[in-house]
């Protein structure tokens, strides 16, 4: 007997859950969207938030609005998207309102500058743990560890060393990896194949 995988029940929780999801995700909400998606509620498996991440990042604009529109039609069709859409969007909207008309003027203070640096240092280690925490679902990746293990060095030098802009490096480097995993793919269903 097989257990059905658990989803959102309702468009309420839907939007509760994108409205939490964002409420913590400051400066970043990879690994709060890892934590809570696969961890606590359970709606992905971590190869299915690998694949659906991945996903989210090729597409135009920010990666967890792409993500949560993603989950919300999954389950829901366009209601579901949208919905997810609002839960992520509404809160953070009123606070970042609230936030500039408290600091407004105050934005050359180096007090505010400084915090705003640190709270960037924290999401970098953030989303650095959370990339440690999903390293084992490559085991499963057909490129196999090693070799993703060897292009994300690649994509950081090409990145943060040489500077090179993100849309070459996703259209270069990302190109010839998705053609090679499709032939690889390709070579295991044909050894499936009798």
């Amino acid at each position: 007997m097989t257990t059905e995988h658990p989803h959102p029940e309702s468009l309420r929780e839907l939007f509760w859950a994108f409205t939490w999801l964002a409420l913590q995700g400051f400066g970043g909400v990879l690994a709060v969207v890892q934590r809570e998606l696969v961890d606590k509620r359970q709606w992905l498996t971590r190869e299915q938030f690998i694949e659906d991440w991945a996903v989210a990042q090729v597409l135009p604009g920010p990666n967890v609005v792409n993500l949560c529109l993603m989950i919300g039609d999954r389950h829901f069709g366009v209601r579901g998207g949208l919905t997810a859409l609002a839960g992520m969007l509404t809160f953070p909207l009123l606070i970042v309102l609230a936030l500039a008309w408290l600091t407004l003027g105050a934005a050359d203070s180096p007090q505010l500058q400084g915090a705003l640096r640190g709270m960037g240092a924290v999401a970098a280690g953030m989303i650095a743990a959370t990339g440690f925490k999903l390293f084992p679902a490559l085991k499963q990746n057909v490129l196999s560890a090693t070799v993703c293990t060897a292009l994300v060095a690649i994509t950081f030098v090409l990145i943060a060393v040489l500077r090179v802009p993100l849309i070459w490096v996703l259209l270069g480097l990302g190109s010839a990896t998705s053609l090679w995993a499709n032939r690889l793919l390709a070579q295991a269903r044909a050894q499936r194949t009798p």
